[in-house]
């Protein structure tokens, strides 16, 4: 993984301005690993992909991480405080490239998800057919007995025991966080998106940044590239120097 300039952030965050939450996922690895194909970011399984994003998240803007989230009870909003590591806490494991279940009388042979299930599921009109979408995509054969059969007649019983196998081989796709209010006591866990963080964090810096440029070029006269191809700390003396 190489380092990223602001000037190449400020690009990623143009750009996703118009992508869904995969492509946004995909850009950003795209220019923190140049030595991996963008085919090879795609094929990614979204637990590896995940670990990777974790990891840069950390690279730019550092260990600790904060997060409101609402009580589901309450509604009361809670402050949680944790590191990158606590994401990482599972060990990144190497997906099988195939894995077999049955269930059901059903013998299923599959594979797990990755960024072009998610952009390919982004096409479906509702939830329902995104994941329906994603299960079509990575289900490699279904049989019963001998015969093959339709994904039609899959139940939810069937799908449930697809997702717990996929979440066994592929642990960091689905970060669950154990969260207790301390207003009503009451206890539950939340699905924790790297995706959606780290991009409403990147939103909030590129707007930070853009204003520094905006009262920098307005005192100095200096251009965009000018202002970004000076050190952190440089633009914040000049920026206090206004203040003054």
């Amino acid at each position: 993984m190489r380092g990223l300039t602001t000037a190449e952030l400020l690009d990623i965050w143009e750009r996703g301005l118009c992508q869904e939450p995969a492509a946004r996922a995909l850009s950003l690895l795209a220019a923190a690993y140049p030595e991996m194909s963008p085919r090879h970011l795609a094929a990614l399984s979204i637990g590896q992909r995940d670990a990777r994003l974790v990891a840069l998240r950390e690279a730019l803007f550092g260990s600790d991480v904060e997060a409101l989230v609402p009580c589901p009870q309450c509604g009361e909003r809670l402050e949680l405080n944790f590191s990158t590591a606590d994401l990482l806490a599972t060990p990144e494991l190497e997906p099988e490239t195939e894995v077999t279940l049955s269930v059901a009388g059903y013998h299923l042979r599959l594979r797990t998800p990755n960024s072009q299930d998610l952009l390919e599921a982004g096409n479906q009109s509702d939830l329902a057919q995104s994941r329906r979408q994603i299960l079509r995509r990575c289900l490699l054969s279904v049989n019963r007995g001998d015969a093959p059969a339709e994904l039609a007649n899959l139940s939810a019983e069937i799908g449930e025991a697809v997702a717990q196998k996929l979440a066994e081989i592929d642990p960091l796709a689905n970060i669950q966080m154990n969260i207790s209010c301390s207003v009503c006591k009451h206890a539950w866990q939340a699905v924790f998106d790297i995706v959606s963080f780290f991009w409403t964090e990147l939103e909030a810096w590129a707007g930070r940044m853009l204003q520094e440029v905006h009262a920098l070029a307005s005192a100095y006269g200096w251009s965009e590239q000018e202002i970004l191809a000076l050190s952190p700390m440089r633009r914040q003396v000049y920026l206090e120097m206004l203040g003054a």
